[in-house]
């Protein structure tokens, strides 16, 4: 159904959208509401027709923004991990999680649970924390409106938006945000955000360590902060 009111240059009845998916009425007008639920359709009442809502256009342009994010960071991270010796990964904001899209895993570590395509909590991740500092009080606000938004892995990290706030203002205060143990228990991250060009966080570069290991915490802070400047750079952002 999105597909075909992409390819339609103004507002169709929904008639013709069941005769091109080839949808009984019944369903197709259930799937419809569903989606102008969510936004990604918009019902015009008055012609008792349907087009494409702001919510397909937020996936659309969140994709444009994330694939040439992923390309132009991938080199940048390979050169963090190599000179580092660490794991490295770029996560990017889906609501309240954040969504990994590049993992660059340095020789002979460990296995980490922020792989490709996985979704953590933002409030317990470094990347998340990195995002989180460079929105705006009331976007944050909006996310976590109670208790319930704070999502528990083990049993470590905020759960009120007052705890939240606190680690968020000390990420904007020194330039990167971290977490000791909050995603996976014996590990910990730095992690500070990619900037688009309004200075609004596309991203976040973190890499991660076994907290047994001595590390350089000021010497990494300095490395992913050099190579988040870099890649924001690369996508004519902020440094």
């Amino acid at each position: 159904m999105l597909r075909f009111l992409a390819t339609q240059p103004d507002p169709v009845p929904l008639e013709r959208i069941c005769a091109a998916v080839g949808l009984p009425r019944s369903t197709a007008y259930h799937l419809l509401r569903a989606m102008i639920e969510e936004g990604f359709v918009t019902h015009v009442a008055e012609d008792h027709r349907y087009c494409l809502g702001v919510a397909a256009f937020e996936v659309g342009t969140g994709y444009a923004r994330q694939a040439p994010l992923q390309r132009l960071a991938r080199r940048s991270l390979t050169a963090l991990v190599d000179r580092t010796g660490l794991s490295a990964h770029l996560a990017v904001p889906h609501g309240r999680d954040v969504l990994y899209v590049v993992e660059e895993r340095a020789p002979g570590r460990p296995p980490l649970v922020t792989d490709v395509g996985v979704r953590l909590p933002a409030h317990l991740t470094a990347s998340g924390r990195a995002i989180l500092a460079g929105l705006p009080e009331a976007q944050v606000r909006a996310l976590y409106p109670d208790r319930d938004a704070f999502v528990d892995r083990h049993g470590r990290g905020p759960t009120t938006l007052t705890a939240l706030r606190r680690l968020l203002t000390e990420a904007r205060q020194r330039g990167w945000a971290a977490e000791d143990g909050e995603v996976t228990p014996g590990f910990a991250s730095v992690a500070v955000a990619v900037l688009d060009p309004n200075g609004s966080p596309l991203g976040g570069i973190a890499c991660t360590w076994d907290t047994r290991e001595a590390v350089d915490r000021s010497a990494l802070v300095a490395a992913v902060t050099a190579t988040a400047r870099t890649v924001s750079q690369r996508v004519g952002g902020r440094a």
